[in-house]
């Protein structure tokens, strides 16, 4: 009797240290940030949350197809940057079919197509099919943000099959910040500009801007924003997973924490650490049922960082 119970005090003790080391391996998140803002602060406020539990969050700055590649080749962990139905060619052709996966949603009710400011919208360019007619105003050009973005490569459709009699026009890549600067000087002259838009995004506030119509077929109505991970990723750190699985925001949230890094100068860091910090019930629901690194109470550990 005394062997049989050493035996399985020895087994249950492999066991606990097994689970341990499975836990410890988990220990860095590697995440990706395509360079946009909206991702920027969730994966602020997902750093946060991680660094309460002992783990770390390792971010690269990763294109939209590297971020998707890393996913598939296991490079990249976590992408909380799954923009749907704006990405669902890249979903097509990565999750559809297994090699990467769509964990949970995090976000509704999103826009993204293209847009224009309000004195442009007041000059009767209302829809995708009112560009054309003052092609020479806009200069035939459209405004997009970094090269591989899968918005890009539906507005470069859109020019190859001339739809919108928009054959002739050009799109212009660039960061999602130089393409702004470029609005903001644009407004500031009052000359036509179109370029995309989307919120959440503090642009909504410091631009007075409409989204057009028309573009539906390639950018949906309104959209969610998924999270992804590497194949077998929630199942090798469960403990990471559910902390993935739980994570929702609202636009609210993001519009609020992304304006505070543009208006105080702060890092994204220091703002989602002060937005938890004046909304700690979201903690209740984020946490449930996680635990940190060492298997403590998550809840209380990352309260006491606040």
């Amino acid at each position: 009797m005394m062997k049989l119970s050493t035996a399985l005090s020895v087994g249950l003790l492999a066991l606990s240290s097994a689970n341990a080391y499975a836990e410890q391996s988990c220990e860095t998140v590697k995440m990706a940030d395509p360079g946009w803002s909206d991702i920027a602060a969730t994966n602020a406020i997902t750093g946060f949350l991680l660094s309460g539990m002992g783990y770390k969050a390792k971010v690269d700055t990763l294109a939209v197809p590297i971020t998707f590649g890393g996913l598939k080749d296991g490079q990249v962990d976590v992408f909380l940057g799954n923009w749907m139905p704006a990405q669902q060619g890249f979903y097509d052709k990565f999750v559809a079919n297994g090699d990467v996966v769509q964990l949970a949603k995090n976000l509704d009710g999103t826009e993204f197509t293209l847009a224009v400011p309000d004195y442009v919208w007041d000059a009767g360019v209302h829809d995708f099919s009112d560009l054309d007619k003052f092609a020479d105003k806009f200069g035939k050009k459209i405004y997009g943000i970094g090269s591989g973005a899968p918005a890009n490569i539906s507005l470069t459709e859109i020019i190859k099959k001339n739809d919108f009699e928009l054959g002739q026009w050009k799109l212009i890549e660039s960061s999602e910040q130089a393409m702004l600067a470029e609005v903001s000087r644009a407004v500031k002259r009052q000359r036509f500009v179109a370029f995309l838009g989307w919120t959440p995004h503090p642009m909504n506030v410091q631009l007075k801007m409409r989204y057009l119509k028309g573009g539906e077929k390639y950018f949906g109505d309104t959209g969610s924003v998924y999270t992804l991970t590497r194949k077998g990723y929630a199942q090798a750190c469960p403990n990471v997973g559910k902390l993935l699985s739980n994570l929702s925001f609202t636009q609210e949230m993001e519009n609020s924490i992304m304006a505070e890094v543009v208006n105080k100068k702060i890092n994204n860091g220091e703002a989602a650490k002060a937005w938890i910090k004046a909304n700690p019930a979201v903690l209740d629901k984020w946490l449930e049922g996680v635990k940190t690194i060492d298997g403590q109470d998550a809840l209380a550990a990352v309260k006491a960082k606040l």
